[in-house]
């Protein structure tokens, strides 16, 4: 039987967490979010990432963290999972605050976030790759006491906007240090989509020699046109698990100028249909991720051009 990859679809959070407020000074309204993601469980996606619990001031059109989550009770499918960032042990309480009720457990996954890249570490958390894994330790505390799974996100593990390229073994210290603090798996972010094929591999050939492959996610953006053949390196090298973003949404503002938006995370359609491509199999359906796309497409604003 071919091997499955694993699916997860990140756009209500990576997705849109840097769109601009509307002109009115909005941001999506919740029961929008609410219906791109009850889209996205009927997709065959094996997890949604649905929001993270950081403070609005920061990212306001993820601010209303608490809200989603009780307007999305009751409707997850039990094969699907979700998913919700936390920037520190602040965000992870919130977070336990909402995450289940009586008989049902909304959440069932945190992530953290780091990089590879001191420079991006400090202008995207304010802290150093050893201060943000030293901020992680309570947070996963937590998330082990209430039977949480956590995902250990690792930025630039090809190329920082502001170092450049950055070696394969910084990713592989990164990653390890993350497993060591408890983390269950390992999501690899290229988050100015600098890799190619080679860089890909060569990274991942580092990163796997230390860190079962079953263990990494790979986190693509398409800025560059490049990130289907990195998945195909991946799926060579033992990799199935994948982030993708319906519609393509998202991608590093880091990557994207004052007039032009760089092309976001790899669209998960384009993920699929590659993952297939190379003989694997996937739970999704192509025509209802059609549909949850358009709906994704139709909650963001383009940057004028």
């Amino acid at each position: 039987m071919p091997k499955r990859a694993r699916i997860t679809d990140v756009s209500p959070r990576d997705g849109l967490q840097n769109e601009p407020l509307r002109a009115d000074g909005s941001a999506i309204p919740t029961a929008d979010k609410a219906r791109l993601i009850n889209a996205l469980t009927s997709t065959g996606v094996d997890e949604v990432e649905i929001t993270s619990f950081v403070s609005p001031k920061w990212i306001p059109q993820l601010g209303d963290a608490r809200e989603l989550c009780e307007m999305l009770r009751g409707s997850r499918p039990k094969n699907v999972s979700f998913s919700a960032l936390v920037p520190n042990e602040k965000g992870m309480r919130s977070l336990l605050e909402v995450y289940e009720t009586p008989g049902e457990r909304l959440i069932d996954k945190v992530s953290v976030f780091t990089a590879a890249s001191e420079t991006f570490s400090k202008k995207n958390t304010n802290a150093s790759i050893a201060e943000t894994l030293e901020r992680f330790k309570p947070v996963i505390e937590l998330a082990q006491e209430r039977g949480l799974k956590v995902r250990g996100y690792v930025s630039c593990v090809i190329e920082c906007p502001f170092e450049g390229i950055i070696m394969p073994e910084a990713v592989a210290d990164v990653s390890k240090k993350l497993l060591e603090l408890g983390a269950d798996e390992i999501d690899l972010g290229d988050t100015i989509g600098a890799g190619c094929t080679e860089t890909m591999a060569a990274m991942l050939a580092c990163v796997t020699s230390q860190v079962d492959p079953d263990k990494i996610v790979l986190h693509l953006h398409d800025t560059f046109g490049r990130a289907s053949e990195c998945v195909r390196a991946a799926l060579a090298l033992g990799v199935t698990s994948f982030d993708g973003s319906a519609a393509g949404l998202g991608g590093c503002p880091y990557a994207s100028t004052e007039t032009k938006r760089a092309p976001g995370n790899i669209a998960t359609d384009t993920l699929v249909r590659v993952i297939q491509a190379q003989g694997f199999e996937t739970n999704v359906d192509l025509d209802k991720l059609a549909k949850a796309s358009s709906i994704a497409q139709g909650l963001t604003q383009a940057v004028p051009s």
